[in-house]
């Protein structure tokens, strides 16, 4: 069994190698293929996660997960393979704890699809030392060429690491806090004429004029997760966007291979950072979503919470980075709206929360937080971090900017993933709210197949079955307006034989009920409201009966399926 370590970071090879192994030491839960080719040409990997003995992954209800479709995002990887280490480690363990019976249990019942890293290219790129940070794809968008001016991040002075400029500027923004003299302050505007700062990333600036001072646009101007094809917008309205809905091979490839399992039933996409669960939707209000599709997100995102410790939120209410603006082409958006499932984005990670700031909104707080939150965070780097969250200012001579100051928040360390000692913990609940929610999906059951004479040679066959999931067979309420799943379908065939070639006849040896039956869809038990009070009626409509009269000896196979809940098939000999 491979010995997944989730104390550090996987590069690419080693990743493909690890995935590798798993899929080579279980070959009865775990098969491995690509699903298409990143912009630089690495294969990206899909795991298929079910056991094989149950049945195959296409004839159960399904899971999707992803990580890693923003570059930096590295521990989205470590939280799918987390995952993928649960499922299979307590499949195989003897002795289960009440987490991996239920592991175990989704394993057999269910399948799940895994992509661990959807965003390969940009991953190495942030896992080089010092890092290259970009927000998606290494494809140069929308232009081609660099940018001539302005600042580019680099490391100066070799320490692997790039940090802040503080410089000098009687006009800056900033002060050092007379507070807590380790930390800069933003300036009132009453405060007298004195010693105030610039604060810059690390780096160099091209073509530099000695007097003005701006970022250098990054030439890799992709956001992957804008590239979806639900309210796709133009680059001048979503920045980052692409230049058409699924451009970009990687999201194309994940578009196409979620369309070509039709029995996935929901989905996490795995990002960093702000620890919340984001539901959609993104670009209106709740009010624009059916009530029973909302109160099945609240209670997911309730039980998500309890599980993982992170508060489900809505993205159009509460993470907005404009109160003006929305976020279109999104993964979770596209599920829900075109595919018609629950997903949901984890932003793994809060650095604020781990010092102790519980009471904030998670995009404002960047734009406006007490200074207090600035001196909990320090604290907490202190005495968690062992100082290496905050970097005392040293000075340094810039070539361009004379004497300086390097230090402040290392971000890339302490806020855009967990540091690898906070790797595991942070990550592990993760999981178990995945295997909760695989559960929660539709699932066909047989219920009983009764057969009894109706004549010479002649008998009624009725094949009942049963969802047995607590979601209903379409999902949501509005995949069952949109229509965008069939029904539940029974079928009857003989002795193998072929039927519905054009020009044929009826078979004789079917005298009532039709080859091909939808049933239409099959209620769960989410809709179930609280108290049992009396004048509740919980009606059978989680259930369907197919009823066929044959004529004739022979072998007959049965079969009932949806194309999210799963298929039942049976067997019966008569005469």
């Amino acid at each position: 069994m491979p010995k997944i370590e989730f104390n550090r970071y996987y590069r690419y090879d080693e990743l493909t190698q690890l995935l590798r192994a798993f899929a080579a030491e279980n070959p009865g839960l775990v098969a491995m293929e690509s699903i298409g080719k990143s912009h630089e040409g690495r294969d990206i990997w899909l795991l298929t996660v079910t056991n094989q003995a149950t049945g195959p992954a296409s004839d159960k209800p399904a899971f999707w997960c992803d990580g890693n479709i923003h570059a930096s995002e590295v521990s989205a990887s470590t939280a799918v393979l987390h995952l993928l280490n649960r499922l299979v480690t307590s499949h195989r363990a003897t002795k289960k704890s009440t987490e991996q019976e239920q592991a175990a249990r989704a394993l057999d019942s269910r399948a799940f699809y895994l992509v661990p890293r959807l965003n390969p290219d940009g991953a190495e790129w942030a896992l080089e030392t010092p890092p290259r940070v970009i927000r998606s794809s290494t494809r140069a968008y929308p232009y081609d060429e660099d940018d001539l001016y302005g600042l580019e991040r680099q490391d100066l002075d070799g320490d692997g690491r790039v940090l802040s400029m503080r410089v000098p500027d009687p006009n800056g923004p900033w002060k050092v806090s007379e507070k807590n003299p380790r930390l800069m302050q933003r300036r009132d505007p009453g405060d007298p004429p004195g010693k105030a700062y610039r604060l810059l990333p690390e780096g160099l600036f091209h073509h530099f004029d000695g007097i003005t001072m701006r970022g250098r646009r990054i030439k890799e101007g992709l956001d992957l997760n804008r590239n979806f094809p639900v309210g796709w917008r133009a680059e001048h309205e979503q920045v980052g966007a692409g230049d058409f809905p699924t451009s970009e091979p990687e999201i194309r490839a994940a578009a196409e291979a979620i369309v070509k399992r039709p029995n996935i039933c929901g989905a996490v996409c795995f990002h960093t950072y702000s620890g919340v669960n984001l539901r959609p939707p993104g670009r209106h209000s709740d009010d624009d979503l059916p009530a029973e599709d909302v109160w099945a997100y609240n209670a997911i995102g309730e039980k998500g919470k309890e599980i993982t410790g992170y508060p489900a939120i809505s993205v159009w209410a509460d993470f907005r980075y404009h109160p003006k603006e929305v976020i279109s082409g999104v993964f979770d958006d596209w599920m829900y709206e075109h595919r018609g499932v629950y997903a949901w984005t984890t932003e793994i990670w809060s650095p604020q929360r781990q010092a102790g700031i519980t009471d904030y909104k998670y995009i404002d707080w960047f734009r406006e937080h007490p200074f207090e939150d600035d001196e909990k965070l320090l604290a907490w780097s202190d005495e968690k971090l062992g100082g290496k969250g905050h970097v005392e200012w040293y000075g340094f001579d810039h070539p361009q900017l004379g004497r300086i100051e390097i230090g402040g928040w290392d971000a890339h360390y302490a806020f855009r993933n967990p540091p690898l000692d906070f790797l595991e913990p942070e990550v592990a609940p993760l999981g178990a709210w995945v295997v909760w929610q695989a559960l929660a999906t539709p699932k066909l059951e047989l219920k009983e197949v009764r057969t009894e004479p109706v004549g010479k040679n002649a008998w009624r066959i009725r094949l009942a079955v049963q969802n047995t999931g607590w979601l209903p067979t379409n999902v949501t309420k509005l995949a069952a307006d949109k229509k965008l799943c069939r029904g539940v379908i029974g079928e009857i065939e003989r002795d193998g034989e072929a039927v519905g070639s054009a020009g044929s006849q009826a078979p004789g040896w079917l005298s009532g009920g039709q080859l091909r039956q939808d049933a239409g869809q099959l209620s769960g038990w989410s809709h179930v409201t609280a108290g049992g009070f009396a004048w509740q009626t919980n009606a059978t409509d989680d259930l369907v009966v197919f009823d066929w009269v044959v004529q004739g000896a022979g072998t007959y196979r049965l079969t009932a399926r949806h194309e999210r809940a799963g298929a039942v098939r049976h067997e019966l000999k008569l005469g």
